[in-house]
């Protein structure tokens, strides 16, 4: 079964250095694999997915802006450090009324405890944490499932 209407993939500062930056924490594996795995992953679920990432929180919430005027059925974010401080990045996924996964792939709840609290999370409908790449796999099922009930 197909869905008509795609979801995007958001990822925010510094993922795009994957692989280089801090593999004890985040792992060896490149944003472009991780995207390679979510397209497949994507292909077999027969959904259609856009993959975005930027350092700049204005260039995050305009991408989710396009998706919402786009009419996206739903949203995977990972909004790296500007999970624990940006009220305007919440705000732009409070305000798609997309269903919106946070995803994190370090635990953030084991880490240093600025990092304990996620200010968008209260915006989004569930959130995964210490999945590493699966957890951007897992988010991608879970809004499928969604769009099958």
């Amino acid at each position: 079964m197909s869905i008509v209407h795609p979801i995007g993939l958001l990822n925010g500062p510094n993922l795009g250095r994957l692989g280089r930056r801090e593999p004890d924490v985040y792992g060896t594996a490149t944003l472009e694999k991780i995207e390679e795995s979510f397209q497949k992953e994507a292909k077999v679920l027969g959904v259609r997915v856009d993959c975005y990432q930027s350092n700049h929180e204005g260039e995050l919430i305009d991408r989710l802006e396009k998706w919402t005027d786009e009419g996206f059925s739903g949203a995977i974010v990972n909004p790296g450090g500007f999970t624990h401080t940006s009220v305007a990045l919440r705000d732009a996924i409070a305000s798609t009324g997309l269903p919106v996964v946070e995803v994190h792939l370090s635990n953030i709840h084991s880490r240093e405890e600025f990092r304990h609290r996620s200010v968008t999370a209260g915006a989004c409908v569930a959130v995964l944490a210490g999945m590493g790449p699966e957890g951007y796999l897992a988010a991608l099922r879970y809004l499928v499932g969604r769009q099958h009930k």
